[in-house]
Formats: structure tokens, sequence, C-alpha cells
């Protein structure tokens, strides 16, 4: 029996687990939004607040009703990030999080994250979930939105008015492509034409040379 048995083993040994959920947090602090599993994003949310509960320890001024101490302040950020690296080995990350993430969050008592339940995964239906810190404006269903939009767009171009507009602009496309060949071709005759007489009088001045040299 699972009698007060904490966290989800996801199927996998508590070294493989956590470095899943490592792995998992750095991308979600990198970019600030990560698509996984249902079960695996339950597991991820507390993980990853708790690393930004520490990091605004961390930052916090603090203090007993006075300024604290800039030694004392420096020795508990600097704790506070000793304790994230044990979980994020990334340093970019850990200085995002201590320099953007962690004072964005300053004022609020937790509940950093969200998670979206976005549908069912391909192939083996597993429920999938987007997770997201708050503040991200990060939406997932963006690029669906947009091909939705488009299809609507394509449907009213589709209608009555939409058939004469297409209609109009291909007679227009057919009267100037007409007009054009018309002028390419008159100018094509005329060229012709000049060739001709071109060569016509060449002849002539031929034809009248070559009698003065018999005379």
């Amino acid at each position: 029996m699972r009698h007060r048995v904490a966290y989800r083993k996801l199927g996998r040994v508590t070294e493989h687990r956590l470095a899943m959920l490592r792995n998992q947090a750095t991308a979600l602090l990198l970019h600030e939004h990560v698509t996984t599993t249902v079960p695996r994003a339950k597991e991820l949310r507390p993980f990853v607040e708790r690393l930004i509960t520490i990091a605004k320890r961390g930052i916090a001024n603090g203090g007993n009703g006075g300024a604290p101490h800039e030694e004392a302040a420096a020795g508990r950020a600097l704790h506070a990030r000793r304790l994230v690296l044990q979980d994020l080995v990334d340093r970019e990350v850990v200085s995002k999080l201590f320099d953007t993430i962690a004072p964005r969050f300053a004022d609020r008592p937790g509940g950093y994250t969200r998670l979206l339940r976005i549908g069912y995964r391909r192939g083996d239906s597993a429920e999938m979930a987007q997770v997201e810190l708050l503040g991200s404006e990060f939406n997932p269903r963006a690029k669906a939105e947009g091909q939705a939009k488009a299809e609507g767009e394509k449907s009213k171009s589709k209608g009555v008015g939409g058939r004469l507009r297409a209609a109009a602009e291909r007679l227009r496309g057919g009267k100037k492509a007409d007009a054009s060949a018309a002028s390419e071709a008159a100018a094509a005759t005329e060229a012709q034409a000049a060739k001709r007489s071109a060569g016509r009088k060449s002849s002539a001045s031929r034809k009248m040379g070559g009698s003065s040299k018999g005379k």
C-alpha cells in the first residue's frame, strides 16, 4: 500500500527522475514554457517553484527593521545561488533566474507557474500539458488560431463577392496581357518593315553602282 508516499515515481528510478526534472526545469526557466505530459508537469511545478523561492530569498534585502549589512546580504545571495546550482547546471539559466525571473515574482507569494492542458498526444494518447511561467505571454494555441484565421479568410474570399473580385482581376490581367502582346507584335512588325526597307535600299544602291562601273 502507498500510504503517505509522496511524489510520483513516473516509472523511473530516483536518479533518472531527478535528472529528468532538472532538465525540464532548465528548459522551463530558459524558454519560460515547456510541453510535457500531465503527470510530469504536475511534478515539475513544485520543483521549479522551490528554485524560484530560493532565488527570491537570496535577492531579498531582509533584516530586522533596518538596512542589512552588505556582507550578510552578499552571503545570503551566494548561498542561495549555490543551492540552486545543485539542481541547475547551466550558469546562464541561474543568472537569468536571479536577475530576471526572481525580481518579477518579488511581490507574489507563490504560484509562479501555470499548467494548461492542450490535448492528447498522437500515438499513445497521453494527455499533454503546457507549463509556463506567469507573465511569459506565451500562447500555446497561437499556431492553431493563425491557421483557423487563414482558413476563415479563404472561406470568405470564396463567397459571391470574392468570386466576382477574382474574375475581375483575371479579366484585368488578361486585358493587360493582350495589350502588351499587341504592342510587342506591332513593334516586331515595324522592325521587320524597317529591315525590309533597308535591304531594298542597299540592293538598289548596289545595282546602280554596278551599272556605272560597266559603262
